[in-house]
């Protein structure tokens, strides 16, 4: 068993992990910190009103003691939090935040890309756990770039629901402007087309991501111009992710709720005479940041790589 302490309890990712860690066999609530200043002394059912009968815990103001330190806060502030705590340079430590995935700079973390990285992760003490949006569309396009079937251009087009932008509400998570509508934002320039380039190589991605009508889960669609033979790519991809759990090819139409509520990622092939489709779908919170944080936790400490995400799909 291991002590684990998430800072940031009380948004979204720092949450969703408490509810892994919850019931992850190697942690469980005797093994849990979750500290929020904001919330400092309140019960986590009072922060987390799902909670309320799976523990008695209480937000605490600081890491008491721990194995491993998951940061689920803002962009920025985990570097901070960092420097401010060199107590902790020894511990293990998973960040969620954008400020340490730039690994040619912070060369003390890996990229916590397990279908990357696993053998790396499996000997870290610094993880920078991969955005949400990069998450989707490496796993899309990964098998291509590592074979170098990328061509020249790629376009994808994203859609995010309103959990990608944090529990702080703001203009385009409020409902009134959610519901019904569907709208782009940061084209061709959104944070997350760094790592993936980091992690595809030299690219030449054209991105739009879009904010969608609904609370958690993203729809990566990816179309590569050419003629493909659709048999030998989708081989390819099933032999690329045959010993990966969470990433699975699917010959279905995909849908978000196939993986709402899990760390899969669901990968659909479609060729014409004239180009090849590429579609994944995960969920934002999990896959796309808290469950994977849990696996890279799992293959820091030589757990059972799906320890605690066994999760179901909301699939009704």
């Amino acid at each position: 068993m291991i002590r684990a302490a998430v800072v940031g309890a009380a948004g979204y990712t720092g949450g969703e992990l408490i509810r892994l860690l919850l019931s992850h066999p190697e942690v469980g609530e005797k093994g849990l910190v979750a500290v929020s200043n904001s919330s400092a002394g309140r019960p986590l059912s009072e922060v987390h009103p799902d909670l309320a009968g799976w523990t008695d815990l209480r937000c605490e103001d600081h890491v008491d003691d721990a194995d491993v330190i998951f940061l689920c806060l803002g962009h920025g502030h985990s570097a901070r939090w960092i420097a401010d705590h060199s107590e902790y340079s020894s511990t293990r430590l998973i960040d969620l935040s954008t400020d340490h995935r730039n690994t040619a700079v912070h060369s003390n973390f890996v990229y916590g890309l397990p279908e990357v990285n696993r053998e790396h992760i499996s000997r870290a003490t610094r993880i920078a756990n991969p955005g949400c949006f990069a998450t989707a569309i490496e796993l899309a396009l990964l098998p291509l770039a590592e074979t170098s079937q990328l061509g020249s251009t790629v376009v994808v087009h994203a859609i995010t629901g309103s959990t990608g932008a944090g529990v702080q509400p703001s203009e385009t998570t409020h409902f009134s402007w959610r519901e019904s509508n569907v709208g782009t934002y940061k084209t061709f320039s959104h944070q997350h087309e760094a790592e993936i380039r980091q992690t595809l190589g030299d690219v030449d991605l054209h991105f739009v991501p879009l904010r969608g009508p609904f609370t958690r889960g993203i729809h990566a669609s990816c179309v590569l111009p050419g003629r493909w033979n659709i048999d030998e790519v989708t081989e390819l991809y099933r032999q690329r992710y045959g010993v990966h759990h969470f990433v699975q090819v699917v010959d279905a139409e995909l849908s978000l709720k196939s993986v709402i509520n899990t760390n899969m990622c669901h990968i659909g092939l479609v060729a014409s005479e004239s180009a090849l489709s590429i579609v994944s779908v995960i969920d934002n919170l999990l896959k796309g940041a808290s469950g994977q944080a849990v696996q890279n936790m799992n293959l820091m400490f030589g757990f059972e790589e799906t320890a605690g995400l066994r999760t179901k799909a909301s699939v009704y």
